[in-house]
């Protein structure tokens, strides 16, 4: 009988193996047939099919040992069901059920599950392949001898994060099997008009990774393939990168259709089906038989039958707000470690340092990363003398790759570590966007997959470092849920924050002010301390006027209140930004009627714009004045130094104060 794959006698497989192969390659299709039928019944609402691609699933699964992590995409069911994953917890994820994974919050395969060691991609694709790097790395720290396998299409090879994460996988020499699915098209877009290149393997060469070009509908010579490199990775740990050669049969999803794919072509890859192919090579080596054949089918049919019926019995999620609100961080009872009454003059800086020193004895899983952290100690110091302290291992220096190093460290996190990632400036976190508000933020919502990473954020004016060195860009974070914000505005503050932003188990944006770096001291308790998030700090007491503020503007406040010493006022500090310590803002404004909100970045969309419609709306009778906000300029930060001093509000401080006391 013969076949349009080419098996050859190179593979020594036993029969029992090849018939798990063939048996678990058949799962996935008999199940796909079955959801297309739904589909068209309406049962479940969309469907990414990879019928045609079965081979690189179940091959890639297969040559993986069960506790090794496997990051799959949408078109990789044969990944899941290889892992026998109960199939009526699959179903139950199509159709929006709790028996999923994801509590009905997310479809298809957008989810993950530790007990199978297998993490969900987001739609965004590219940052799968940092996560990996993080697993990765995880590993080798451990020294567990352990591979990462991550899935990617042709498509996801143009995004950036594709070439962060295979520099960083080569520099770190992390064992990762980086897995390319070249199915010949992305959505409608053939591969003509997405590279340029003969093979996307080829792009390994310019990392200094290996690679190599598989044909991903041979099942044999994609497991034969990936057991001998997995086994090669456990011994010398090292990225490999896999071009398997395959094409998508049926749309992009179902809807889409495949009226732009040329006839010729898909009558070509249907005679390469990997299923049929196999099947055929197997009876000609008489290895199957019509009759285990049969039983295959007749055995996989009942399973599926019997858990769809399961998952079609199973109630719909009823809404429960408490739910979905407590589900959006990690539960984390806060463990406050009282301070010291002993105490030095530090600065600022100083504080930061001593807290993440503090830190890293304490955990002995945090790895703090970041662009020069390591021997030159980070542009401010701040991490100066950790390599002599912790090791390389643990203090790493990074490429300039925000987007691969934040998905890295939550990588860290999925394989049971901490992670502190030093943003050199926070003006740069914007090339780290994607990986912080959709796979931190809303890890723990999707699929209880905690994200332990603090990434630091030394921002702010007043050093003349211009338009992309100065902004505080905190309001870009406050407003999606799932991230924590904190800032600090003194060293104490900032010492004890820090701490416990990298005790909690949920992702926290922390903030530090350049200016405040060296220029404020305080007398700082020694040892290790807790404050705790979400707490603001009133300053001052009065009944004439509340003035909150947070970072640099708190000293902008109280500087101008020693120039009004006749001006009893509340001033809070609030610290924390999200969540907000709402009961402490409303106390006052309740007892004053008068409130002021000064912050650094401009106005509009700002934090001071959300305070002043949350007083408006729950202290409306309170107030003896309109809710008055102090911002900087609507325009980027300059830096020259009359022109940033005019930027900023510092100067406008007094007479807010002035104007809204006479109102």
């Amino acid at each position: 009988m013969s076949t349009n794959i080419e098996y050859t006698s190179k593979y020594s497989i036993d029969k029992a193996t090849l018939l798990h192969l063939y048996k678990n390659m058949l799962k996935p299709r008999l199940i796909e047939e079955k959801m297309l039928v739904l589909l068209r019944q309406g049962k479940i609402s969309k469907w990414f099919s990879g019928i045609g691609q079965e081979a690189i699933a179940v091959g890639v699964t297969m040559a993986l040992e069960n506790d090794e992590y496997i990051l799959p995409m949408h078109r990789n069911l044969g990944v899941f069901t290889t892992r026998e994953i109960p199939l009526y917890r699959l179903f139950s994820q199509w159709q929006g059920k709790m028996n999923g994974f994801t509590k009905g919050r997310d479809r298809s395969f957008h989810f993950g599950t530790q007990e199978y060691h297998l993490v969900g991609m987001i739609s965004h694709l590219g940052p799968q392949l940092g996560i990996a790097d993080g697993i990765a790395l995880a590993n080798k720290l451990k020294q567990n001898n352990k591979v990462c396998a991550v899935f990617t299409g042709e498509g996801g090879t143009s995004e950036g994060d594709f070439h962060e994460a295979l520099n960083v996988a080569s520099v770190w020499s992390l064992p990762v099997l980086f897995c390319i699915e070249n199915n010949g098209y992305g959505l409608s877009t053939p591969t003509s008009e997405q590279f340029n290149c003969k093979d996307l393997a080829d792009r390994g060469i310019g990392y200094g990774v290996e690679s190599y070009v598989i044909d991903g509908n041979n099942i044999l010579e994609v497991y034969s393939k990936v057991d001998e490199l997995a086994k090669s990775i456990r011994k010398n740990p090292r990225p490999v990168l896999l071009e398997f050669k395959t094409f998508r049969m049926r749309g992009h999803e179902e809807a889409s259709g495949t009226k732009y794919v040329p006839e010729d072509l898909m009558n070509d890859w249907a005679l390469k089906d990997p299923i049929d192919n196999f099947m055929a090579y197997l009876k000609s080596e008489n290895i199957l038989n019509s009759s285990i054949e049969s039983k295959y089918k007749e055995e996989i049919t009942e399973e599926i039958n019997k858990h769809l019926q399961i998952a079609f019995d199973e109630e719909k999620i009823i809404p429960d707000l408490e739910t979905e609100l407590n589900d959006v961080y990690k539960a984390y009872d806060y463990q406050e470690i009282d301070a010291s009454s002993t105490k030095k003059n530090i600065r600022f800086v100083d504080a930061i340092s001593e807290a993440l020193e503090l830190s890293m004895h304490k955990h002995n899983d945090l790895v703090i990363m970041g662009q020069d952290v390591a021997e030159y100690g980070g542009v401010f110091k701040i991490t100066d003398g950790f390599i002599e302290k912790f090791g390389k291992d643990r203090v790493r220096n990074t490429p300039i790759c925000e987007s691969a190093i934040v998905s890295a460290a939550y990588g860290l996190s999925v394989n049971g570590m901490k992670a502190v990632v030093e943003m050199q400036f926070a003006d740069f976190v914007s090339s780290g966007f994607n990986p912080i508000v959709n796979l931190l933020a809303k890890s723990h919502y999707r699929w209880f997959q905690n994200a332990d990473v603090v990434v630091r954020m030394p921002c702010g004016a007043g050093v003349g470092a211009g338009p992309f060195h100065s902004q505080t860009n905190e309001a870009w974070f406050t407003k999606t849920p799932g991230l924590k914000v904190v800032y600090p505005a003194f060293p104490q503050d900032a010492k004890g924050l820090l701490i416990e932003s990298i005790n909690d188990p949920n992702p926290v944006l922390f903030f530090e002010h350049k200016a405040l770096y060296r220029s404020v001291y305080q007398d700082v308790s020694e040892g290790e301390f807790t404050c705790e998030i979400g707490k603001a700090n009133l300053l001052k007491k009065g009944n004439e006027i509340t003035i909150i503020g947070y970072g640099a503007s708190v000293h902008w406040i109280l500087e101008a209140l020693e120039h009004l010493t006749h001006i009893a006022a509340d001033v809070i500090d609030l610290r924390t930004l999200q969540p907000l310590d709402t009961e402490t803002i409303y106390n006052s404004v309740k007892k004053t009627g008068k409130v002021l909100v000064v912050q650094e970045d401009s106005l509009f969309g700002g934090i001071a714009s959300d305070l002043s419609a949350l007083i408006t709306e729950n202290c409306f009778q309170f107030l003896d004045a309109p809710v008055k906000r102090l911002a900087s300029l609507e325009t980027p930060i300059p830096f020259q130094t009359e022109l940033e001093i005019q930027y900023l509000a510092k100067s406008k401080v007094t007479n807010a104060i002035k104007d809204l006391l006479n109102y």
